[in-house]
């Protein structure tokens, strides 16, 4: 019996990442073919052929990645973002999701590019985070200085983390990239891959 619950979880380890991840993008698909197929069915009418949702949406996506290519479709996107920003309430949510979201945009710089060891109370314990501020200058005083580095510890199998002002003399390098760092960190130390891949 308990070299069948060995094979079952091992089975089902293999199988759920690829199932969650057909899962979500079957998802994707039905939810812009449930809102977009029905303003295609009205456009033109019995020529619909189920699936034009799906092409519409990401016909949409990619006509907005090129406007946003141009000056003026950006300047009128930032003023919409802004008036989002100043909503109480939808502000923190919209500033996460984008946040969250442009994470992952490889396309975009990101603000922090060093992975670190930060040993926290004894030396022997060390958390792996991401340093994502060195100057603090132009920010209220107290919060840092020359000596202090801002660095982001993630949480495993969770979207969230701290930050976290620690000396400088506490942190250490790690020759890692941040994607190979948050693989290595999300999965609690069990997903990592090499430097060459």
């Amino acid at each position: 019996m308990k070299k069948l619950g060995t094979l079952f979880l091992q089975g089902l380890v293999a199988i759920l990442p690829i199932a969650l991840t057909v899962y979500l993008v079957y998802w994707l698909a039905a939810s812009a073919e449930a809102v977009l197929g029905r303003a295609m069915r009205f456009v033109i009418g019995d020529h619909y052929v189920p699936g034009l949702g799906v092409l519409a949406g990401v016909l949409i996506t990619l006509g907005i990645g090129l406007l946003l290519r141009i000056w003026l479709f950006r300047k009128v996107f930032s003023l919409g973002e802004m008036v989002l920003q100043r909503i109480p309430g939808i502000k923190s949510l919209y500033g996460s999701i984008r946040d969250m979201v442009g994470f992952f945009d490889a396309s975009k710089p990101r603000g922090f590019d060093q992975t670190v060891m930060v040993a926290l109370g004894d030396e022997n314990v060390r958390l792996m985070g991401l340093v994502t501020r060195e100057d603090f200058r132009d920010l209220p005083g107290g919060i840092g200085d020359e000596q202090t580095a801002a660095v982001y510890l993630p949480m495993s199998y969770q979207l969230g983390g701290f930050t976290v002002m620690v000396p400088k003399a506490r942190i250490r390098p790690v020759d890692m990239t941040v994607d190979q760092a948050m693989q290595f960190v999300l999965t609690a130390g069990v997903s990592a891959q090499s430097k060459k891949g």
